[in-house]
């Protein structure tokens, strides 16, 4: 069974595990806990416990698994980085998946490790993140920086053919906003919002969202390096 410990006063990393597999959890903690300035606060098998412990233990880091029988991870990450911006979330996954890595950094997550890593990479993984740097596991790096190099420059005329409202939508997907969230901002209907976003892939020569947000996040580092 899931368990979440009370939390103690002693200032160490507090980490909280989010697997569906209790022998995952398990592995994990027996792990973690040989680490004398790691203090393991939790572990939860659901997104939706994931984002309760987190509101509720305060962890400075989560180790999230990227699928869970409630949801995705990655919408998980969405929700604790909105509540607690300064938690840093972690994402496992079994096997590389280009667009789940991408979808992950635009959540909000600061890193991506496979679950066949060795021990000492998570335990390093664990302090890098939680000392404020960002990690990509080198089995998944390559796949997105491909996969972001084939995106349009920005100079595109498909860009240029957004119309305004297309834009702030856009916009939204790259903040990371379901088509519930996108509707309900912009007083539309999600079916409306579906054909919106669908006409601004199709107008960008991008196949899905998180395509979309990592065109985005390079625009707005091309614009940032020309002082724009």
């Amino acid at each position: 069974m899931p368990s979440i410990d009370a939390p103690d006063q002693q200032r160490k990393i507090r980490i909280l595990i989010c697997d569906d597999h209790e022998i995952v959890r398990q592995g994990l903690r027996a792990l973690l806990t040989e680490e004398p300035t790691f203090d393991v606060v939790g572990d939860v098998d659901t997104a939706a416990a994931a984002v309760i412990a987190s509101r509720r233990l305060q962890p400075d880091v989560v180790i999230m698994d990227v699928r869970l029988p409630d949801g995705t991870g990655i919408e998980a990450c969405r929700e604790i980085r909105q509540e607690r911006p300064e938690a840093r979330v972690l994402m496992l996954t079994s096997y590389p998946d280009t667009d789940a890595v991408i979808s992950s950094i635009v959540a909000g997550a600061a890193g991506f490790l496979l679950k066949e890593a060795r021990a000492e990479a998570f335990v390093g993984a664990i302090r890098r993140v939680s000392a404020g740097e960002s990690l990509l596991d080198p089995a998944v790096t390559a796949p997105v920086f491909e996969r972001m190099r084939r995106l349009p420059s920005f100079e595109d005329p498909g860009f240029a053919s957004l119309t305004d409202q297309e834009r702030r939508i856009l916009n939204m997907i790259a903040e990371g906003s379901s088509n519930r969230e996108i509707a309900d901002a912009m007083f539309l209907s999600e079916k409306t919002v579906k054909n919106y976003v669908s006409h601004i892939l199709d107008k960008l020569d991008l196949r899905r969202r998180s395509e979309a947000a990592a065109y985005m996040a390079r625009r707005r580092h091309w614009y940032e390096s020309k002082g724009g």
